[in-house]
């Protein structure tokens, strides 16, 4: 038998009929993941769902939105982002009058039982048969009824009971995530924190954040504002809100005085971040279009994750720490359990007031060889992520 014999041979027994997914966002929607650019967790995995050989039928599902927004967003005028509908692909977008989830446990259960029945009707309507269902919302994790599926897979990129923008539900998700663990469903986690608070009973995976390598192969040039500003130029980029450490951006800024420390990202928390502003080489930034990413982080001297020590801190994984690695950049941290392990140009401490002598050890580093940058770049790209989380999610029912 020749080569190219026994590869179709091997080819035909191990190849696995593809299976019909229902895949849910958490608080986001179709619309919203195109505007911002396809780059977080959920986004990369809904363009994996989209190409997979091993993906067949596809509902995409939008969470709960209010009627009376649909509206608005219509009469203004803003163009919304069409989904690329195809014979074996569709999205589902469900509209309810309430502009916000109920706090009460009844309540959300009342109200993802309707969302859990509604996506049922959309999938027979497409001619599912028993779907996987992965889900990165808590809240349909926990109270849709799925017995019409087949396994069920809540991907959890945040510890929602701690996220402070929730506080609110707080009480929803505890209750959300026993009711995922009586089901026996699924779990994909980005950090072992994670698995470690929802305690599931059914199969489970830490699968950390990881990067999109076509991106990061050849970065591009820095934009004009940020090359203008002096150096040592000492960046972070992400959500600017409570996660960030006063202490740490002052001992940071103190370790470059004729430096910049520049925060890049959208401000969910404009009390939290004003005293920052007072700070003469710190500079708050708006959010920079994805294209431009690669090219920014790569002209930064060091990046920073100034995060202060919380519950929500330290079950994450941060996507920005594997992109400061792919653009090739040391990096200077706060000791937080996500950040370890992860090579020796990352330098951690333990207590704010020495995140100064964090920035000195990243600066004295200096950016890493371009060998070991493109081995970055592999060991964590997505498509070795998203392999076991399907290989996970698309388990036998």
């Amino acid at each position: 038998m020749s080569v190219a014999e026994a590869h179709r041979t091997e080819h035909r027994v191990t190849a696995v009929e593809p299976r019909d997914v229902v895949f849910t966002f958490s608080y986001v929607t179709w619309s919203d993941v195109q505007r911002r650019g396809m780059s977080f967790a959920q986004d990369r995995l809904l363009q994996t769902l989209l190409r997979d050989p091993r993906v067949g039928r596809l509902i995409v599902a939008n969470p709960w939105r209010a009627l009376g927004g649909r509206v608005r967003t219509a009469l203004s005028g803003e163009p919304a982002a069409s989904f690329p509908t195809t014979p074996t692909a569709r999205l589902h977008a469900p509209l309810r009058m309430r502009r916000s989830d109920p706090v009460s446990i009844p309540g959300l259960e009342r109200s993802y039982r309707a969302y859990g029945r509604r996506l049922h009707h959309a999938a027979e309507r497409a001619g599912l048969e028993r779907p996987a269902v992965i889900t990165m919302h808590p809240l349909i994790a926990g109270f849709a009824p799925f017995e019409w599926a087949g396994p069920v897979t809540f991907y959890c990129s945040d510890d929602w009971s701690a996220h402070p923008g929730y506080r609110r539900w707080w009480p929803g998700y505890r209750e959300a995530y026993e009711r995922v663990r009586a089901a026996g469903h699924g779990l994909c986690a980005v950090s072992e924190a994670i698995v470690e608070r929802i305690q599931p009973t059914g199969p489970h995976a830490v699968v950390p954040n990881g990067i999109e390598p076509s991106e990061w192969v050849a970065p591009g040039g820095p934009p004009d504002w940020f090359t203008a500003l002096p150096a040592p130029r000492l960046l972070y980029l992400g959500t600017l809100d409570s996660r960030l450490d006063h202490a740490c951006v002052r001992e940071a800024a103190a370790a470059v005085p004729g430096g910049s420390v520049v925060l890049v990202g959208a401000s969910a928390d404009a009390a939290h971040t004003a005293p920052l502003r007072e700070i003469p080489n710190v500079h708050l930034h708006d959010v920079v279009r994805r294209p431009a990413v690669p090219g920014l982080l790569s002209a930064a001297d060091a990046c920073l994750i100034p995060h202060a020590r919380t519950a929500l801190t330290t079950a994450m994984s941060p996507l920005k720490l594997y992109e400061y690695l792919a653009a090739g950049r040391p990096v200077a941290g706060v000791d937080l359990p996500p950040l370890r392990g992860l090579g020796p140009r990352i330098a951690l401490v333990d207590s704010p007031a020495d995140f100064g002598d964090a920035v000195r050890r990243a600066l004295a580093m200096g950016p890493q060889p371009e060998h070991e940058r493109q081995r970055v770049i592999a060991e964590h790209a997505w498509s070795g992520r998203h392999a076991r989380v399907l290989e996970l999610a698309l388990r036998p029912a």
